[in-house]
């Protein structure tokens, strides 16, 4: 079963939730580990490069290469609209910034020329969240969507350091995690409790193993005073910045450490920098379950021309769940010698609520496992498990985890993990639990996290405009008001966008668009508070 490459490009660019390894993006809120070495503590120092030899790099920009495994593979790039070619390149970084004159790794960058060089502001720079997307290789996928954009500024992306070309983590192979992912993600009695714990034990050794030097210098403070430094290299006087989804949240640590070096500034697909790891992991199971609740809704409301039976939402979202139950007692036939669990269906399920324009393949691909072909839905999940049709795996989901693990302090034992399960099967009857179970993914990691919550207070910046989408699955509304108070007074400037799946500016919807349009190319701040529907 193909996944569309449109598809593949929504999942990069989200936070990544629900992979049986993975946490959210938030930090944490204390507490101990078990298992694992001693921790280390990833530098909390705030020195900076910007003004040592590394400042001072000239960049060498050429054609693209394709993306390699990491960053997912696939083409090269395709051209500009008008013909165009994106170029790529590297800069060094510290490794460590507490020792700037040590060790360097390489950022790898892409970067599509503004058209109007006389008109030109500067280099917009991306995020696409994760953490864990490769930003080489997710802007090219959504070029035409932002090519207004290109009229003033280079549009540039980057992969964060230990993402895809940029040192990239490395933990399992593409076997381990073939069989990682078949494991049941919500165990239900002691011997499925002992299986999961120990597959994620055996993932973060394999992390320690594979890329254990890297693991402390990973975290998003030090990719917030990497883009610093890529600014400088840029010839930016100002970072010109557009933060999807975890990318909010590491542009309000940048706007935290750098407030004066802030430009125009978007945030869309907000996460909430007020929430630990447990409350960002239940305000998810409740965000997605909403996006479940439309889309049954939706499906009830079309009566026989949706495929699934029920008259009302709720009897649609019970066939479901059954549905769910027959695949955790028997999987069906998926893609090759890989059948649909339980837990693959429901990564599935979460992958196409990401967009209202999935909708449509998630209906159909329930309709076919009840029939016993689980293609679809297991093609949908491979998508948001970074799982190519080759049988390979880029290294989004391990850098997730350590980028993630390396920001928050929060450690649960299996006993605070059961505890809290039911407050998660409240949020959500679909997505609670599994997302309970994930409260695990830094039980053991050899780094000790750097924040309860992240510090993005930005008292003199420039106005940063933050974008919240009603029924966003991934980073609920309520985040986008989180941000805009914890920005500042004068800083955070809210819009809300009445509309489905994760983001907003994508959703090609006319009126944010020309907010955030608008503010980029001219520099016009729309008023606090303004609503499109």
């Amino acid at each position: 079963m193909r996944t569309s490459p449109a598809l593949r490009a929504a999942a990069l660019a989200t936070t990544a939730v629900l992979l049986p390894l993975a946490g959210c993006s938030d930090g944490g809120g204390g507490g101990g580990g078990e298992g694992g070495s001693t921790p280390t503590r990833a530098s909390t120092a705030s020195p900076t490069a910007t003004s040592g030899k590394l400042a001072t790099q000239k960049l060498e920009w050429s054609a693209c290469s394709a993306p390699n495994v990491a960053q997912g593979g696939g083409e090269s790039p395709s051209p500009l609209p008008g013909g165009a070619v994106w170029e790529c390149s590297f800069m060094d970084v510290p490794l460590d910034y507490a020792k700037p004159d040590g060790r360097t790794i390489e950022l790898a960058l892409i970067r599509g020329k503004a058209k109007d060089q006389k008109r030109r502001i500067g280099s917009l720079l991306f995020n696409f969240g994760g953490p864990g997307a490769s930003g080489v290789a997710t802007l090219p996928a959504f070029g035409a969507d932002y090519d207004r954009l290109r009229a003033r500024y280079d549009l540039v992306s980057f992969d964060p350091r230990g993402v895809g070309r940029s040192e990239g983590v490395e933990c399992a192979d593409d076997a381990q995690l073939d069989a990682l992912y078949q494991e049941d993600g919500t165990p239900d009695d002691a011997a499925e409790e002992k299986e999961f714990v120990q597959g994620q034990k055996d993932f973060i050794a394999a992390c320690e193993e594979n890329s254990g030097a890297e693991l402390p210098y990973v975290g998003t403070t030090n990719a917030a005073r990497d883009m610093d430094l890529m600014r400088t290299v840029l010839g930016d006087d100002k970072l010109h910045y557009f933060g999807i989804s975890y990318g909010t949240e590491l542009g309000g640590v940048y706007a935290h450490l750098y407030p004066d070096k802030v430009g125009r500034a978007v945030f869309d697909a907000v996460v909430d920098p007020t929430k630990d790891a447990e409350q960002s992991s239940l305000g998810q199971a409740q965000g997605f379950q909403l996006a479940f609740d439309n889309f049954t809704e939706n499906c009830a409301d079309r009566g026989d021309e949706c495929a699934l039976p029920g008259a009302t939402g709720q009897e649609v979202q019970r066939w479901i769940t059954d549905l769910l139950a027959q695949l955790e007692k028997e999987p069906v036939d998926g893609l090759g010698d890989r059948p649909l669990t339980q837990t693959l269906a429901t990564t599935g399920i979460a992958s196409a609520l990401y967009s209202k324009e999935t909708w449509p393949l998630l209906e159909q691909g329930l309709d076919e496992a009840e029939g016993g072909n689980g293609a679809l839905l297991l093609a949908l999940a491979d998508s948001l498990n970074g799982r190519s049709e080759d049988g390979r795996y880029d290294n989004s989901n391990a850098a997730n985890i350590a980028i993630n693990c390396a920001d928050s302090r929060q450690r649960f034992t299996l006993e605070q993990t059961k505890a809290a399960l039911p407050a998660f099967r409240k949020a959500s009857p679909v997505f609670g639990e599994y997302l309970g179970w994930g409260l695990m993914s830094c039980t053991g990691w050899p780094v000790a996290g750097a924040w309860e919550t992240p510090d993005v207070s930005a008292p003199g910046s420039a106005p940063v405009l933050v974008i919240g989408n009603t029924g966003d699955p991934a980073t609920p509304y309520a985040g986008a008001k989180a941000m805009v108070e914890r920005l500042g007074t004068g800083v955070g400037v809210e819009l809300t966008y009445k509309g489905e799946g994760h983001g907003a500016y994508n959703s090609k919807n006319a009126c944010v668009q020309r907010a955030v349009d608008g503010y980029l190319l001219n520099g016009t701040v729309p008023k606090s508070g303004t609503v499109c529907g």
